[in-house]
Order: structure tokens, then sequence, then C-alpha cells
């Protein structure tokens, strides 16, 4: 009887432990993805082992000027295969946006799987100044991400929520 008690007590303190634990492991998987570089920039690269995007860099024959409220198609000159069940979202650079006022249009770009294209960023520039993109520059960043699909089971009634149909702000400002 008193080893079970030991070994219960065992199992109790690592149930304790073990979830501390865990979340202190960094869990790193790679993946393979098959890319064709056709500009004289570095491919993206993760800047630290926590990075989740990678930068990608205008590929320009000349400087680009984005007048205000204006937008444009910056090509990178990268090509790639994503497996299936992979998409790469384009997302904003966080200094662009807040210290010039230049964002992704279609936050976040979707390229898929089975797209074979240069991989463009949609650039708008929000501010009230000329924004020069030149040859390089580091324009977006990009994550590679899974995603699932679904089958659509058509229903007549949806379950009730606590929300409910409240949204757009039904929770205050």
């Amino acid at each position: 009887m008193q080893k079970r008690r030991e070994f219960s007590c065992f199992f109790s303190i690592m149930f304790l432990i073990l979830p501390t634990f865990a979340e202190n492991i960094v869990w790193i998987s790679e993946m393979k993805v098959q890319i064709i570089n056709k500009s004289h920039h570095p491919l993206p690269a993760y800047a630290t082992v926590a990075s989740a995007g990678m930068d990608l860099r205008a590929n320009l024959e000349t400087p680009l000027v984005l007048k205000p409220l204006q937008r444009c198609l910056v090509p990178t000159g990268l090509f790639m295969s994503l497996p299936v069940g992979y998409e790469a979202q384009v997302r904003p650079r966080s200094g662009l946006a807040v210290k010039r006022g230049v964002t992704v249009l279609n936050s976040p770009g979707t390229v898929d799987a089975d797209y074979r294209g240069e991989i463009c960023v949609i650039l708008v520039n929000l501010s009230d100044e000329d924004f020069v993109i030149e040859d390089g520059e580091r324009i977006a960043q990009m994550v590679i991400a899974r995603h699932e699909q679904v089958e659509w089971e058509a229903v007549e009634v949806l379950d009730d929520t606590e929300r409910g149909a409240g949204g757009f702000g039904h929770t205050g400002v």
C-alpha cells in the first residue's frame, strides 16, 4: 500500500511540474521548401530563433515612389513551392507602418501552396508624404502557416452561444 501511495504522489507532482516545464521548451521544426530567387538579394531568413516571420525585400531596377494614398504591386523576385496544407502569409512590417504609414493593403496576403508565380507585395502609403521604395528594402514579412480545408454542413439553425450574433464592438469600444 505504501508503494502505491508513493507512486501516486510522484505522478501528482509530475503533473504539477510538467506543464510549467513544457511552457519553457522550444519546439523547432524545419520544413524544406523549394524556392527560386531571381533577385540579387539573400533569401528570406528568420532574424532570431523565435521569429515567426521572414523579411521580404523589394526587387526593383529603379526606386519606386509611392505617393500618399497610392498603392502598388512590389516584386520580390521570389518563387516557391509550398507543401499542400500550408500557406505563406504576407504581413506588414511594424516599423514601416508606425514610422512611415506604409502597410500591406490586403493584410495578410495569402500565397497558396499551388501558386507558382512571383511573390509580390501590395503596398499602400497611408501617410501624407511620398515614400520611396529602394531596391532591396525590407517591405513586408512572410509567415509560413498550416491551414485546414473545411467541408460545409448545411443546417437550418446554429447552436446558441453566450455571444450570439453580437459583433462589431458589441462588448464596448
